[in-house]
């Protein structure tokens, strides 16, 4: 079941944030020295900012155990554009369709709130996580390389 988070579930929504993005950062050597702000580094506080701020904050839950996580936000530069942000599933339950699920959840979210657009931004040269979100039906629109990270941002979008 998909649900909005409450305030008290944030430190284990950061705990699955931290470890499925921990598949990343040692995927392409990413840690707290060279890549401090990563996902694989969330602090309950960031998602603290992140609640207190009006994000839309949602979890995965299979019983009590929480296994995904996602959120949205709006896009800085279009009232018609929502951010998905931090879309993580626990590496033991990946490839079982709980990312989809999340994806899809989120879309409609999106669509009932009027919202025409889901922005995401990854980093560029994950071609598998490239590759998921385009068989989804995101297409790429551009990337940039940001000096505090040690790879290329890729942004992608879905027309909903």
């Amino acid at each position: 079941m998909i649900k909005q988070i409450e305030y008290t579930d944030i430190e284990r929504c950061a705990e699955v944030i931290r470890e499925s993005f921990s598949t990343v950062a040692e995927e392409f050597g990413l840690n707290e020295q060279n890549c401090p702000t990563h996902t694989s580094f969330t602090k309950p506080e960031n998602l603290i900012w992140d609640y207190n701020n009006g994000y839309l904050m949602f979890a995965y839950f299979l019983g009590e155990k929480i296994i995904g996580y996602v959120s949205l936000s709006h896009s800085d530069n279009d009232k018609k554009a929502y951010k998905l942000r931090n879309l993580a599933v626990l590496p033991q339950y990946r490839h079982a369709g709980y990312g989809r699920e999340l994806v899809d959840f989120c879309k409609e979210k999106v669509k009932s709130f009027g919202g025409e657009k889901i922005d995401i931004g990854i980093i560029e040269e994950n071609t598998r996580l490239k590759d998921w979100y385009a068989a989804y039906g995101f297409v790429h629109t551009g990337t940039k390389k940001f000096e505090q990270f040690p790879f290329t941002v890729g942004f992608m979008e879905l027309e909903i």
